[in-house]
């Protein structure tokens, strides 16, 4: 495994390989000699679990940190947990056939790790950006309003949108949410967001008409997509090509919302790397949907966000702590038009 990942890495001119340890006591001596910008951390690991290391990485020395995980339950389960601790990103390995599923994949480990060195971490999120736990209250014309909310994300989205969920109403209008994440992953980060708030969180099915109080959550490897069918609005899937070199796209979910919703859709561009949702964005404000971009302060990685507001595709830039309020302010401000 380290080989491989020493190989993959050590391909890119811009990365330098420090060095590789066996295990947490010599991983922990050689971060404090070598002082690295990055870090790959397996789930697994002999002495001390990959979780137990990162907590303690976070706590004493925070560190941007790429988990490489398998693709069992428990290290699912493990890896999403990584993320809300703060780990910038997921590799994803197979048990079967290691050398060959890290070798198909090393474009994917190349771009993570380097974006994983431009991350913030340690102090972003709920340390920096205090959350209550209490929801914020909507207004009854909110809850018979026929609104959808578009939320896209990537690096960085698993912690953020872990904070918003948990401040927003039982009665929020229909959340649709595109995650880049591995298809291994969003059946049980459904789950964990559903567990969280008052808000009912499901993997999206194609067909599925939208409901208040409900999040869809995009199944990796799928586009989502909203739809109109009969008046009600309802959700699309489908698995054409990647967009923005991704699957799930944000900039498809956000420009069918453009396209059917109009102004009856708020869009919203969480921390990420690259640039997708973007120029779904800038559509759905060119249809006249309010738009709302997480701040540069609040944001592990300022991506995405930044694309979309040098573009103008960004109405607001709102930190994490003030995303739910900002939707359900958005969602009063036309519901009253």
């Amino acid at each position: 495994m380290r080989k491989i990942l020493k190989e993959i890495l050590s391909q890119d001119p811009e990365i330098d390989v420090l060095g590789t340890a066996p295990d947490v006591q010599v991983a922990r001596r050689k971060m404090k000699d070598l002082n690295p910008d990055v870090v790959t951390l397996d789930v697994e690991l002999p002495g001390m679990d990959g979780l137990t290391f990162l907590e303690k990485i976070m706590r004493l020395r925070p560190t941007p940190v790429v988990m490489i995980s398998g693709y069992t339950r428990a290290n699912s389960e493990a890896a999403l947990r990584a993320l809300e601790i703060g780990a910038v990103d997921i590799v994803s390995k197979s048990s079967v056939n290691l050398d060959t599923s890290l070798a198909e994949e090393s474009d994917e480990i190349l771009e993570k790790v380097k974006a994983a060195s431009r991350a913030k971490v340690g102090g972003v999120g709920l340390n920096a950006t205090p959350v209550t736990n209490r929801p914020v209250k909507t207004s009854l014309a909110i809850a018979q309003s026929q609104f959808v909310i578009c939320i896209g994300a990537s690096a960085g989205g698993v912690e953020a949108m872990r904070h918003v969920v948990e401040a927003l109403p039982g009665d929020t209008p229909p959340i649709l949410y595109a995650q880049h994440m591995p298809k291994e992953y969003t059946r049980r980060f459904a789950e964990r967001l559903d567990a969280i708030g008052q808000l009912t969180v499901i993997e999206a099915e194609d067909g599925l008409r939208l409901s208040n109080g409900h999040l869809y959550l995009a199944p990796g490897d799928w586009h989502l997509s909203v739809d109109r069918v009969n008046g009600a609005f309802v959700c699309r899937l489908d698995q054409n090509e990647r967009v923005s070199q991704h699957q799930p796209s944000i900039d498809v979910l956000f420009r069918s919302a453009a396209r059917v919703a109009g102004d009856r859709a708020i869009g919203v561009l969480l921390t990420g790397m690259g640039k997708d949702g973007a120029a779904g964005l800038l559509e759905m404000r060119d249809a006249g949907c309010i738009t709302l971009g997480q701040d540069e302060a609040t944001s592990m990685i300022y991506g995405m966000p930044r694309v979309a507001a040098e573009m103008g595709a960004v109405q607001r830039q709102v930190p994490l702590r003030k995303v739910a309020e900002e939707i359900l302010s958005a969602c009063s401000q036309r519901s009253r038009r």
